[in-house]
């Protein structure tokens, strides 16, 4: 028989089927709950569970302590209702989620630093201690100022991980001290502080729409990183990834384009090159918003995720609005030559 999960204080009702756990019929509803190991054993999906009764299958005493249990938090991986309707405390007043408190000076190792265009690096850090925990789509800052590297923000180019592992794609700019400190004097191996996580590029978590990212430059990574969480939790309701070049030097991240392609059927990825003399083989050319037209006649049923310069974000935001898009709908993140820590309102925070 199935149940009903009461998301508090929304309101807002999901459906969970007979033999399914609260975290999956919230999944299946498009809802995102933190989680990882979806097995009782990490504790990311650990929520309070108001009204209602549930079976908490076996958990870890580590993940759900006995004291976590009397206050009646259950971890949602694992729990199954046994009433016919169970309140949990979950998101907000209109059902978005909660977001994670920034902190600050959390140490990391550099794993990894990969040029990824001749301009563009991609730096892998792992946690020394506790996981940042964060959503897809927000961002960090970094640097180091008694090298003359002040602080600058960078997002995440991936969705949460087990080992905390965080990817970030950094641009090296004209006279921008903190990405030349990163391209020139960053190491693997060494240690920085990180601070965050900021932002609320997160979108919306029920969404119930095909979604189109369209992303420029080092604002792939932030879409990496939604498109990362949303084919992870299986959302079905098709993604399309376009991306704008200049030249294929420009291009990157493809083996990961075609890996989603092959493994998610709901996935597909384009580029459109805007230099003077593209590819023999390019399939789209010109700016994102002259040529959207050509793969999408009406975007009103779509959602919408933009990141890059502002320049690129309000002109891709203006031709989408223009193919029908609603304003509500459209999500968009600009970078700024120095962009601020943006700490969410109190009231998103969990």
């Amino acid at each position: 028989m199935s149940a009903t999960i009461r998301l508090q204080p929304s309101g807002h009702e999901v459906i969970c089927d007979s033999g399914d756990t609260v975290l999956s019929a919230l999944e299946k509803a498009g809802y995102i709950m933190p989680n990882n190991c979806r097995a009782g054993a990490c504790g990311e999906c650990k929520t309070k569970v108001l009204d209602g009764a549930f079976d908490q299958g076996m958990v870890l005493d580590m993940a759900l302590s006995q004291e976590d249990r009397a206050n009646g938090y259950g971890l949602m991986c694992m729990a199954k209702p046994l009433t016919a309707s169970l309140d949990i405390e979950f998101g907000t007043i209109d059902a978005l989620q909660k977001l994670f408190p920034p902190r600050e000076f959390v140490p990391f190792i550099v794993t990894d630093k990969v040029m990824r265009t001749p301009t563009m690096v991609e730096m892998q850090l792992r946690p020394l201690g506790e996981n940042l925990r964060f959503w897809p789509g927000q961002y960090v800052m970094i640097g180091d100022e008694r090298v003359g590297a002040p602080l600058r923000s960078y997002s995440i180019a991936n969705a949460p991980r087990p080992d905390g592992e965080l990817h970030l794609l950094i641009t090296k700019v004209e006279g921008g001290r903190t990405s030349t400190w990163v391209h020139e004097k960053v190491s693997v191996g060494d240690q920085l502080l990180v601070h965050g996580p900021y932002g609320t590029f997160v979108g919306d978590p029920s969404v119930e729409t095909p979604v189109l990212c369209l992303a420029s430059g080092s604002g792939l990574a932030p879409i990496l990183g939604l498109a990362d969480g949303a084919l992870r939790r299986g959302f079905t309701w098709g993604t399309t990834l376009v991306f704008s070049a200049r030249t294929e030097a420009d291009v990157f991240d493809q083996g990961l384009m075609a890996w989603w392609s092959r493994k998610h059927r709901t996935f597909r990825s384009i580029v459109t090159y805007t230099g003077a003399e593209p590819p023999a083989t390019a399939e789209f050319t010109g700016r994102i918003p002259t040529m959207l037209g050509q793969i999408f006649p009406s975007l009103e049923k779509h959602s919408i995720f933009i990141a890059g310069n502002p320049d690129f974000v309000e002109a891709c935001k203006a031709a989408c609005l223009a193919l029908g898009a609603k304003p509500d709908l459209v999500h968009v993140e600009g970078y700024f030559p120095h962009w601020p820590a943006e700490v969410p309102p109190a009231e998103r925070l969990t």
